[in-house]
């Protein structure tokens, strides 16, 4: 008894697997986020239409609480306690935001690093305190040009734009040559976590990898899709 709204740049293949375990999908336009026809503001309005539960994980505080009692202290953890930064992407901004939380008082030394779609305002609000310009990217679930209602912008030190081909690219590297199956995202994650250790330094530098390939293979992992959007 799940309904997904999703804005139409969502791979079929998520839609695919949403459908198959029964879910209900509603596809809005890719809009922004203060258009009524974007999918947070469509989902909040059905909600409220037709007495739904809305799971608000832009907003829940419970979105970054988990990862500030859970995924902080497995990372460092892993790491053995010494971390030279910390990369990943934001879509609700959830697992930075709390992971970050929790190393600010644990390792306070790391570095916490957004990597940011080219075309995603948030880069811009990380560095200089504005919001950057909106532009177009295909990567999925990650970037925005406002600000997510769980994510803590002051706790992140510095922001990294990453193209879209630049993230496919490195994501095709992931799976061909070290057997990670992962998706655009983590791609963008990984392509920032590059650009940082290329500074040098010892400690280790840890990005979150948060997909899947097989929601990508009709997108960035298919040759025509790619040739298509020009990435």
């Amino acid at each position: 008894q799940l309904v997904c709204v999703m804005p139409e740049k969502m791979s079929e293949d998520k839609r695919r697997a949403l459908r198959s375990l029964g879910a209900e999908l509603i596809i809005t336009d890719n809009a922004p986020p203060d258009d009524p026809r974007n999918f947070q503001q469509v989902a909040r309005r059905l909600a409220s239409d037709r007495g739904w539960f809305l799971t608000d994980q832009f907003n829940h505080p419970a979105n970054p609480q988990v990862h500030q009692a859970t995924t902080g202290p497995e990372l460092l953890a892993q790491v053995g306690g010494k971390l030279g930064a910390f990369v990943a992407g934001a879509g609700t901004g959830g697992t930075i935001t709390g992971v970050a939380r929790y190393l600010r008082h644990a390792c306070p030394d790391a570095r916490i690093i957004l990597a940011d779609p080219l075309g995603s305002g948030l880069a811009d609000q990380v560095n200089t305190g504005k919001m950057g310009a909106d532009g177009a990217y295909t990567l999925e679930g990650i970037g925005s040009s406002a600000i997510p209602g769980v994510m803590e912008v002051d706790l992140i030190h510095e922001a990294i734009s990453i193209s879209d081909r630049d993230a496919y690219d490195m994501a095709d590297r992931l799976v061909r040559e070290e057997g990670l199956l992962v998706g655009g995202s983590a791609g963008a994650a990984v392509a920032a976590a590059v650009q940082v250790a290329s500074r040098g330094g010892s400690d280790p530098i840890v990005a979150m990898l948060p997909d899947s390939w097989d929601r990508y293979q009709t997108s960035h992992f298919n040759p025509d899709w790619r040739a298509k959007h020009g990435v």
